[in-house]
């Protein structure tokens, strides 16, 4: 990929959830960024404390980000000047189709049809299990000049936000969004790594989120570190299996946003979805966890993962016992020695 990276961009992100408002004051330490907010409230106070109190407590948000929560004004800051510009989405998996539909409305008028957007949920929708690259698509459909791609990899959003460093990928089809994406965030702290493989990153950043939980839930219940180790490698192969039955490269699940991710959400400090599993781990039930304010995208996409891999004939073992364990009522125990009983068999064999 060639290196321009002086160029100057304008770039949007709408979301400003913990990853929207990270990329946010990643993107505004080198271009014109403004960050949208759907809540007005919550960009009042950002804009006047220059903190996100709600999801980045304690992390002071750069001078020159802009926040506000007026959308037309964002777009059209996007649409002033000759400088390209760039969308980056930090909504969720269940409010991508509706952000993407009013971008497919109000973007033409403006001249920005052919504008780049990038998002960075990690899922499958509920009640499709469809992965977000086929929801912007559906969303997407009447605009034909539409780019994307997705922006994924092991990071956490506080110490991106603090300007720590970190490496990303963006995967797209079309070379123009990987340059506008590397263009945009890629510097200083921050690497860039560019794909083509949009199922592959897709599914790593999923199913990632579940073998944490399952990880989590083996660490809450002591069983030591060989047995972590045996879940991320197993759960790697598992991560691998799907992607490869989805049409993923399978050497993508052996680099930052495969093995990368799924190593630092099963074992990192800051995992809400490794949080889930030890909190189940130790005995209490999901539904006081979920109550108490931790979010976990691994739970809220399991069962849609495990319906679509079940289409396929793909075996998801780990999964399947993350869903038992999360929506059955099988104690975490007895979803272990169910998949310690299972037969023996060659660790490359494909199911």
């Amino acid at each position: 990929m060639s290196s321009i990276a002086a160029r100057r961009l304008r770039v949007a992100v709408l979301g400003a959830g913990s990853w929207g408002t990270a990329l946010a004051a990643a993107a505004s330490r080198r271009h014109p960024t403004q960050l949208w907010a759907r809540d007005a409230a919550q960009a009042q106070a950002m804009a006047r404390t220059r903190e996100n109190e709600r999801y980045l407590p304690g992390v002071a948000l750069p001078a020159g980000l802009e926040i506000g929560a007026d959308l037309e004004r964002t777009l059209a800051f996007l649409a002033a000047g000759t400088d390209p510009a760039l969308i980056i989405l930090g909504a969720p998996v269940a409010g991508l189709a509706p952000i993407c539909t009013e971008l497919a409305h109000r973007l033409p008028a403006l001249g920005l049809h052919d504008t780049p957007i990038v998002w960075t949920c990690k899922g499958f929708e509920a009640d499709t299990a469809r992965l977000p690259h086929e929801i912007v698509a559906e969303a997407m459909a009447g605009l034909p000049s539409f780019a994307g791609g997705v922006l994924s990899g092991p990071s956490f959003a506080r110490e991106v936000a603090r300007g720590l460093p970190v490496a990303l990928t963006i995967a797209s089809d079309r070379p123009g969004v990987r340059q506008a994406t590397t263009d945009a965030l890629h510097g200083g702290a921050v690497r860039v790594y560019a794909s083509a493989d949009v199922v592959g990153v897709e599914v790593g950043g999923a199913l990632k989120n579940v073998i944490a939980v399952a990880c989590g839930i083996a660490d809450g219940l002591a069983l030591g570190t060989n047995a972590r180790a045996a879940l991320i490698t197993r759960g790697l192969a598992e991560m691998s299996r799907f992607g490869v039955a989805l049409g993923a490269q399978a050497a993508t699940f052996s680099g930052l946003t495969g093995l990368g991710d799924l190593v630092l959400t099963a074992t990192g400090e800051l995992s809400r979805n490794r949080r889930v599993g030890l909190e189940i781990g130790a005995g209490r039930k999901l539904d006081d966890i979920l109550a108490s304010g931790i979010t976990a995208e691994g739970v809220r996409c399991a069962r849609a993962a495990l319906a679509r891999g079940q289409r396929l004939g793909v075996e998801l073992p780990i999964t399947e016992a993350v869903c038992a364990v999360l929506f059955d009522g099988v104690a975490p125990m007895t979803a272990v020695s169910a998949l310690l009983a299972r037969d023996a068999r060659a660790e490359a064999a494909e199911d």
